[in-house]
């Protein structure tokens, strides 16, 4: 090649020039498809199985509603992989070629920037073959895009410049039709490398980039290119003023181009995306490349010499990206759809149940009293009728059977009040009433005089010692019920705090193996 040969001459040799072999990624597919067969089984093991919760729990909905939304997510990502890969073929048409996604606002200038790179390809003898997609399919035209000052590209349409280049040109990925959405993210799945069409007339509105956020994210670099980069002056043409467009200057041009670059930047570091996939920004005009007539140095004013240049130095870039797409397709889906998914609706709810679990922890202690108190005011008012009843026998293990009984029944009734979201196992309580040692009934004796001296007669039986006894009896049965009860409660949401931290540490786990995989798809 000729040593002042222009960097347009340069950039399309470097395209006749392009290599397709795909760099061997089979080991690391089989590691990311390895990352997801390990975390959908390990999803299914630490699926929350209820346990000492009742069925009506609201702990138990959530727990439910979590399992449910994996279950769901699960399905979903599978039926997102096989609609991928039944769009694979379209994709595929394209499977020798670079594709550069060409993005941008209404008005940016995508069309005649795709029809001006077209006619310079056309001049160099490459051929030239734009194409439309319709129903799935790629249908060839010799038609170029319709170039407007209103929105004209409607439909998914590219332009193949030579053997080995694609130009993709979208209705933006954000306006497309529910019919063409799946159609045209997959495309935008197999592009290499963005470009990024800002107009002049209001430049580096980098609020765009969010739309381009999952390309970005998939580590494709990122040029922006400025159009429009003109202005009407006035001017004298034999001997009247006439409006004439010229290139903007070089000054003016390169304080926009570093303006985006400092903002889109930015913008790149508050979505997360390393900004190293920045590429300079370069300002062209193909309306005055154009009106003067693409010489040599019409070109070069306008800025074109200056974007084969940048377009030189971003094709290796976006062919490394080519060579192991195979691996970042998938994981993108996992990283998008699988773990992506997982972190969107699953980790919130865990959040949620967590709180929820916390929050019954600390009512347990208010609980408890609760639990003591309701059952000393069930049981004590049958205290009196009970000593009335075997005053006469002094049987005070019957008196503490009948007090342990009312006990049982007064605590089945409160906890299905106080403690309703939990399954309390009654067998694995303390529920004996039992008296100290030596605790009775007293005799009330009388003596009143007698032939042989006093004597000694019953005349009643005195409750109180007993009573306080029972009284005393009662209360450390209720109080060690409740708080045995209170107890099994207290391992019973511990025990699901640990299933929670468990899926927790399972997502946090899956995160870091994928970053992982990640690194090594990028590195290999």
């Amino acid at each position: 090649m000729k040593a002042d040969a222009t960097h347009e001459s340069r950039f399309i040799a470097e395209v006749d020039a392009f290599e397709f072999t795909r760099r061997d990624v089979e080991a690391v597919v089989h590691a990311l498809n390895d990352w997801l067969a390990a975390l959908n089984a390990a999803l299914q093991s630490h699926a929350l199985v209820a346990m000492g919760l009742s069925a009506q729990s609201e702990l138990i909905r959530q727990a439910d509603a979590i399992n449910a939304t994996v279950s769901e997510t699960a399905q979903t990502w599978t039926h997102q992989w096989t609609r991928l890969q039944a769009a694979q073929d379209l994709a595929d048409h394209f499977d020798d070629k670079a594709l550069l996604l060409v993005f941008g606002k209404f008005n940016a200038g995508k069309s005649s920037f795709c029809n001006f790179l077209a006619e310079r390809f056309a001049a160099h003898r490459r051929a030239v073959q734009y194409f439309y997609v319709d129903a799935g399919r790629v249908i060839e035209t010799q038609e170029p895009f319709k170039e407007g000052s209103t929105e004209t590209t409607s439909r998914l349409q590219g332009v193949c410049l030579g053997d080995n280049l694609v130009l993709l040109d979208t209705p933006g990925l954000h306006s497309v039709t529910p019919d063409n959405a799946a159609l045209t993210q997959r495309f935008t799945d197999s592009a290499d490398g963005v470009l990024w069409l800002t107009s002049s007339t209001s430049p580096g509105q980098v609020q765009e980039l969010d739309d381009l956020g999952r390309e970005l994210h998939r580590n494709k670099p990122l040029m922006p290119v400025v159009t429009r980069s003109d202005v009407y002056e006035e001017d004298e043409v034999d001997g009247e003023i006439v409006k004439c467009l010229r290139n903007k200057s070089a000054e003016r041009r390169a304080l926009q181009e570093d303006d985006i670059r400092v903002r889109a930047r930015e913008k790149l570091v508050t979505m997360g995306v390393e900004p190293t996939l920045l590429r300079p920004s370069v300002s062209i005009s193909a309306y005055v490349a154009r009106e003067q007539g693409q010489t040599a140095s019409a070109m070069s004013e306008a800025g074109f010499e200056r974007l084969y240049e940048a377009l030189l130095a971003i094709a290796e870039p976006a062919l490394a990206y080519k060579r192991r797409k195979h691996a970042e397709i998938l994981l993108h889906h996992l990283e998008e759809n699988v773990l992506g998914a997982l972190e969107r609706d699953v980790s919130p709810m865990l959040t949620e149940l967590d709180a929820s679990l916390r929050g019954a922890l600390t009512a347990l202690e208010l609980q408890k009293t609760q639990m003591a108190n309701a059952l000393w005011r069930s049981v004590m008012p049958t205290l009196p009728a009970l000593l009335d009843t075997h005053a006469a026998t002094h049987d005070v293990t019957a008196m503490c059977r009948a007090l342990s009984e009312s006990v049982r029944e007064a605590f089945s009734r409160e906890a299905s009040r106080i403690w309703a979201d939990y399954a309390i196992e009654p067998n694995a309580l303390r529920m004996e009433v039992a008296l100290e040692s030596g605790a009775d009934f007293d005799d009330v004796v009388v003596e009143h005089p007698g032939v042989n001296g006093p004597v000694c007669e019953i005349a009643g039986i005195d409750y109180g010692r007993v009573h306080a006894a029972l009284s005393h009896a009662v209360r450390t049965s209720v109080v060690t019920l409740a708080n045995d009860a209170a107890r099994q409660c207290e391992d019973t949401v511990t025990q699901w705090l640990a299933r929670v931290d468990a899926l927790k540490d399972l997502l946090s786990a899956g995160a870091r193996g994928l970053l992982e995989l990640k690194v090594r798809v990028r590195s290999e």
